[in-house]
């Protein structure tokens, strides 16, 4: 533990003091930075390469690393602008995130008696600030993100001290269902973010869809939970609007979850999620090894179970 606090409190620091600096400084810090991470280091360079070939196979080796490139360039902003949460201000950060549609989820979920709105999201754009929804938010209502904790311990507190500062709550993955239902025992309303667009492990992949132009296995909670507890269902549509802007624009997927066959508004998201990629390629999160496990391997475990 000693040691976890001695990584924690050194890096915290360090990573403060970063912060202090103008945003105009960190970008120049992100445009240095973007040359050793590109040519030298390569940061997971194979994985990026092999992921925007195979989800754009019309396109040629010329357009496909100018969209690596610009993906590099843009992680290197992610970097600083993350950062600079360790003491950016409340009112610069609502200028620079800001939402569409919050006061028709509010109207909605009073409207139709609703105790939880689910929000789907992707790792596209700064993701981190959208952990700022709270500041736009009446303190009645409940906001919350479903995150899976980090392997480091000290870097998993200082990710959550990071997107805790907002007032939301950071719920666990494993316990996402038992802290649902206690917010609804205690019928406190909430607005609950889920990024759902990695990989999930073989005992957890329930269902595929093409994303991508890949198979591709996603998860299915979100939709699952949402039907439990009824929830509204929403999709954030996250642009950017110039460097350091960022606009977020909630839209309606669902009202009526219980309703809609199983696995369609898993679907119905990743349609969405996907036209957001392809129209800004470069704001998607390419270095993750998205696409490593196969349908063809997973059919041939499951057949291994069954004997």
């Amino acid at each position: 533990m000693k040691q976890i606090n001695l990584i924690y409190y050194s890096v915290f620091f360090l990573w403060y003091l970063l912060s202090l600096l103008p945003l105009r400084f960190l970008y120049f810090i992100s445009d240095l930075l973007f040359y050793p991470l590109y040519y030298c280091i390569r940061y997971r360079r194979k994985i990026i390469r092999n992921n925007l070939s195979n989800s754009f196979p019309e396109k040629d080796l010329k357009e496909i690393v100018q969209i690596e490139k610009q993906f590099y360039s843009f992680f290197c902003d992610y970097i600083v602008e993350t950062l600079k949460l360790f003491s950016i201000s409340k009112k610069q950060l609502m200028r620079r995130m800001t939402f569409e549609g919050l006061d028709e989820i509010v109207e909605n979920m009073n409207k139709k008696n609703k105790d939880f709105c689910f929000i789907y999201l992707g790792h596209y754009c700064n993701w981190e600030w959208i952990a700022s929804l709270p500041y736009w938010i009446s303190k009645d209502i409940s906001c919350g993100q479903i995150y899976h904790p980090l392997y480091n311990q000290a870097f998993d507190k200082l990710f959550l001290r990071l997107r805790n500062q907002f007032g939301g709550e950071c719920i666990p993955m494993k316990t996402t269902l038992r802290r649902i239902i206690e917010l609804k025992r205690t019928k406190q309303k909430a607005i609950i973010g889920f990024i759902s667009d990695q990989a999930p492990k073989w005992n957890s992949i329930h269902h595929w869809t093409e994303f991508l132009n890949q198979e591709t296995p996603v998860f299915i909670g979100t939709e699952k939970i949402g039907k439990q507890v009824d929830a509204l269902i929403y999709y954030a549509d996250i642009t950017r609007v110039k460097r350091g802007y960022y606009h977020c624009r909630l839209k309606p997927l669902c009202d009526t979850p219980r309703q809609v066959p199983d696995f369609e508004l898993t679907d119905l998201f990743t349609r969405e999620l996907e036209q957001t990629i392809k129209a800004h390629p470069q704001y998607w999160l390419w270095s993750h090894n998205r696409w490593k496990r196969t349908k063809e391997e997973w059919l041939r475990r499951q057949q291994e179970e069954t004997k």
